[in-house]
């Protein structure tokens, strides 16, 4: 019997990249990445990323990218009508996000994917105590990220650029239950470039540090 074909939400980073993985493993084929791009800001909804870093991350995969184009007022509208169309497009019946613990998003996104009739999938969800679990098991998968997004209210600026790694498991266990070691709560976002299921690794470097109203965010220089 053919692999059943599901479309999968993509942020740029682990919890996307974990969830893909996940589903390979299970047998599934991923036709295509899915990531939202609101018109207001031009960069990717979910960590603000330029869309270049994430066309760069699908050629490396050699998986289709679609970006939906959305405003804020009209989101899950604009969401809902092109995913109807990449569902006609790519053949896929179902579509999987790498939502851990957030039953709002799991609601969104299980009305979105009724709304088009398909399968709403999350691969990654989870009990909120089974983080730490998780990024040990991102840590040991063989896959390469780092950190590209940290909130002001948790982390200094030297979070921005580290690998997680051993030692960022380390030192995010010891801030205690307040912090996400998974980031789940918006402490922080990451760019994977490499791992088992990439052809070859994105080629980037790091560039400059910029402060948003809340966050800061390093920028991926591509090449």
């Amino acid at each position: 019997m053919a692999p059943k074909k599901v479309a999968l939400s993509w942020s740029g980073g682990k919890d996307s990249c974990m969830a893909m993985d996940k589903l390979a493993r299970k047998g599934y084929e991923i036709a295509c990445l899915v990531t939202t791009v609101p018109k207001e800001i031009g960069r990717t909804f979910g960590h603000g990323e330029r869309t270049e870093a994430i066309m760069a991350q699908a050629n490396a995969l050699g998986i289709p990218v679609a970006f939906i184009a959305c405003t804020f007022d009209t989101y899950t509208a604009d969401y809902e009508a092109r995913l109807k169309e990449l569902a006609t497009e790519f053949g896929f019946d179902a579509i999987a996000f790498g939502d851990l613990f957030l039953q709002e998003h799991r609601d969104w996104g299980m009305g979105v994917a009724e709304a088009v009739g398909i399968e709403a999938l999350y691969p990654l969800w989870m009990a909120p105590g089974d983080t730490l679990a998780a990024l040990r098991t991102f840590v040991d998968s063989g896959y390469r990220a780092i950190v590209i997004r940290t909130s002001d209210r948790v982390f200094a600026e030297s979070w921005l650029g580290r690998e997680l790694g051993v030692s960022f498991y380390e030192d995010i266990s010891s801030l205690g239950p307040a912090v996400c070691p998974m980031g789940e709560g918006g402490e922080y976002h990451t760019f994977v470039y490499d791992g088992p299921l990439f052809r070859r690794p994105v080629q980037f470097s790091k560039g400059a540090v910029v402060q948003l109203e809340t966050t800061k965010r390093l920028e991926i220089v591509l090449g």
